[in-house]
């Protein structure tokens, strides 16, 4: 089982509170340092420091961290180009000598573009299928050949696919939760399928959806990860659970019921079940960035103890 951590910088953090949350999980061996990918705050509380640009973000995160990787859950198909988007992940792709990650989506956060300007379409599935065709065409191209795409939403001609990334492929996490168009996303394109924050009893049909849709395009299921986000809270007696569950506004039984919470006993508990439903991956979301000793009690007391 991998474990992830997954932190919501829109919520208030500086690229230094990032940085150091990452450099901490990469000491402490953690599979993965992931963000999402949004521009405003949600919720009341201090807009400040304000947002920070999530490829931006990775691209520091690159060049100071050695060993964890990076990625987005998930970027926005609403926010960049599909050709400027494929150029910033390889960049950063090269930037990080091949620990990038890319998961992309359709964007469901109105406001936020409204706030920036940006267009945001009612229908916006057909956007991420080009999106997803157009970055992995893009990488896949050849070098010294050309690649062209004349879609419903972008038009492209005789790009030469530059630059290229350090990895081939670069993985592409697909998620959602729909029932009939993801998972055929997911088959097509994926190297893991990510279920963000669903009900736990969801989780197992919604594999067995994913992995049917690759049996249909002739896709081995085996070759997906199959991964889940919580909210994670864990403390080493009750004291602390209700402290960090305080601290991000939340309530210790509703985080059990809903996220991984609890003693590391509880949470590893809660990983096990994961692991018996096809779960190989769990992204924990870490909501107060400040709390670094979080995940130093995650790492020894949760991580250390998995199989």
């Amino acid at each position: 089982m991998d474990l992830r951590i997954f932190t919501e910088p829109q919520q208030g953090a500086s690229y230094d509170d990032q940085l150091a949350m990452a450099q901490r999980a990469d000491e402490l061996g953690f599979d993965a340092f992931f963000r999402s990918d949004h521009y405003l705050r949600m919720g009341d509380g201090d807009p400040l420091p304000g947002p920070t640009d999530s490829w931006t973000t990775l691209a520091g995160l690159a060049r100071e961290t050695s060993r964890i990787r990076l990625g987005t859950l998930v970027s926005s198909a609403t926010f960049r180009h599909p050709g400027i988007l494929a150029v910033q992940v390889a960049q950063v792709d090269q930037m990080s000598r091949g620990r990038v990650e890319l998961g992309l989506g359709t964007g469901w956060f109105a406001e936020e573009h409204s706030m920036l300007g940006v267009p945001f379409p009612e229908k916006r599935f057909g956007m991420l299928e080009e999106q997803l065709e157009i970055v992995t065409g893009l990488w896949s191209t050849p070098v010294g050949e050309r690649y062209s795409f004349d879609g419903k939403h972008y038009q492209l001609s005789d790009n030469p696919g530059l630059p290229k990334p350090a990895q081939s492929p670069v993985p592409i996490v697909v998620g959602g939760n729909g029932p009939r168009r993801t998972p055929r996303l997911a088959a097509r394109f994926g190297s893991e399928y990510n279920q963000s924050f669903p009900e736990k009893d969801t989780i197992a049909p919604q594999i067995a959806r994913v992995r049917d849709a690759c049996e249909e395009t002739g896709r081995n299921p085996d070759d997906l990860t199959y991964s889940v986000a919580f909210v994670a809270c864990v403390g080493s007696d009750e004291a602390e659970v209700q402290r960090r569950a305080d601290a991000i506004g939340r309530e210790p039984a509703e985080l059990r019921e809903h996220g991984l919470a609890g003693s590391p006993a509880e949470v590893l508990d809660g990983i096990g079940a994961l692991a018996e439903i096809g779960v190989s991956r769990v992204y924990l979301q870490c909501l107060d960035i400040s709390d670094l000793e979080h995940l130093d009690l995650i790492a020894s007391e949760v991580m250390a103890k998995l199989d």
